[in-house]
C-alpha cells in the first residue's frame, strides 16, 4: 500500500482510470470515448472517481466510480457504480482501501449507507468476499430488462 496514493481524480485525470476500468467494463474500447462519457455525462450526474495511483507515476492500479444519491427506498446514500483493480495489482489491499476511502466520504457527506450492485458468477467470488469483509450485506435483488 505504501507504493500507492489513494485520491480522487480531477476531470483532467480521468484517462488514468481507463485501463483498469476496462477490466471491469469490457465494452469500453476507446480511452477518449471513456473520458468523454465520464466527463461529459456522468460527472454532471454527480459521478466521481477515486483511484490508487502508483507513487512512481502511471495509470491507476485500482479505481472506483461512485456518486452520492437520494432515493425513496434507501434515502441519501453513496452508491458505488464501479470498482476495479488491474490484474497485476490484485491482492494488495487496493480495492479495500478504495472502499474505506468511499465510506469516509459517505460519512463526511452525511450519507446513511454505502451501496453497490455486483454481478454474480464464479469470477465474482473475490469481489463479494471483499464486500462482506467491508460490512456490506446482500439486501435486494436487482432486476433489469433490455430494451
Amino acid at each position: 500500500m505504501s507504493d500507492f496514493d489513494i485520491r480522487e481524480l480531477a476531470p483532467d485525470e480521468t484517462a488514468l482510470a481507463f485501463e483498469t476500468m476496462r477490466t471491469l467494463r469490457r465494452h469500453l474500447e476507446d480511452r477518449d470515448e471513456f473520458v468523454e462519457l465520464v466527463n461529459g455525462r456522468q460527472r454532471d450526474q454527480g459521478y466521481r472517481l477515486v483511484a490508487a495511483l502508483p507513487r512512481d507515476g502511471g495509470p491507476a492500479a485500482a479505481v472506483a466510480g461512485f456518486r452520492a444519491v437520494h432515493n425513496l427506498a434507501t434515502g441519501f446514500h453513496l452508491h458505488v457504480d464501479d470498482l476495479a483493480t488491474s490484474p497485476d495489482a490484485r491482492r494488495k489491499g487496493l480495492a479495500g482501501a478504495l472502499m474505506d476511502w468511499m465510506r469516509e466520504q459517505a460519512e463526511r457527506l452525511g450519507c446513511g449507507s454505502v451501496q453497490l450492485d455486483s454481478a454474480v458468477g464464479p469470477d465474482r467470488t473475490d469481489a463479494h468476499r471483499l464486500y462482506f469483509n467491508k460490512g456490506l450485506a446482500i439486501v435486494a435483488f436487482h432486476f433489469a430488462a433490455s430494451l
